[in-house]
């Protein structure tokens, strides 16, 4: 086992996946968290078993009590841990006058609630060490506002208002752990092609239509990659970063501006 431990939500496929491969190159043990068992198995068998522990706790975060017996799971695996990882989230939109109440709910509950009972539980339990690191995977959606995109860039944008004013509690408790996110554009996950069916619904287009439209829109001309977004996760957990906290930050080709 090694001696630094991490727990990803959303950790079965996508970026979530991307940021266990790179963490357990960094030397941490992860806990893989998500509701589908199945999908957790299989990602812990592609991250194998050479370079660390993959623990996966099936778990709906959504639920608190669900989040209650997680964190108790986890701390019987693997004691404090020194890295939370909010990567768990869900895509969401249309026109704004056609969106359902259960689209709008299922987005805030799945992307800002769920971020938040984690945070909560692993804060409150005691779970999380000294020095410890919080990253919260937010998007350019929530600094910039996307047309057809309101439930998933109001989730974000308060996701990133979470980040700020936790981390700066956290900077003055005595606790040293800081709280960042990170801020991707579009990146080439099988959310992204849940995106583009959905754009391409809306442009009434093709999906290869709404992805060279998509393309067109990032100034370095194509989708991130989720290992992109990785090598900053991996970076602000480092001991390099330990003088940033309660920023957003981007990874998106020049999507966002600020």
């Amino acid at each position: 086992m090694n001696d630094k431990k991490a727990i990803i939500t959303g950790g079965s496929g996508g970026i979530g996946l991307a940021i266990a491969e790179r963490l357990l190159q960094d030397g941490f043990d992860c806990a893989l968290i998500g509701r589908d068992a199945g999908k957790l198995r299989r990602a812990a068998e592609l991250l194998g078993s050479d370079r660390g522990k993959v623990v996966c706790v099936p778990c709906d975060i959504t639920k608190p009590a669900q989040v209650k017996d997680l964190v108790s799971t986890v701390a019987q695996a693997f004691g404090c841990v020194d890295v939370l990882v909010n990567c768990a989230g869900r895509s969401g939109g249309g026109v704004t006058s056609t969106i359902t109440d259960e689209l709008w709910l299922d987005v805030i509950n799945t992307n800002l609630n769920a971020t938040f009972f984690v945070t909560r539980e692993v804060l409150a339990s005691g779970s999380m060490k000294k020095g410890g690191s919080i990253v919260n995977i937010a998007s350019t959606g929530g600094k910039q506002g996307v047309i057809h995109g309101a439930p998933y860039c109001a989730s974000k944008h308060a996701m990133i208002g979470l980040t700020k004013a936790l981390g700066l509690e956290l900077a003055r408790d005595g606790s040293d752990i800081t709280v960042n996110a990170v801020c991707p554009g579009f990146v080439e996950t099988e959310m992204a092609e849940q995106v583009r069916t959905n754009y391409a619904r809306i442009w009434n287009v093709s999906t290869d239509e709404a992805k060279r439209r998509i393309e067109q829109r990032v100034p370095i001309g194509r989708y991130i990659e989720p290992a992109e977004v990785a090598g900053l996760v991996s970076y602000l957990v480092s001991d390099l970063a330990r003088g940033i906290t309660a920023q957003a930050m981007n990874v998106c080709g020049g999507l966002g501006n600020y």
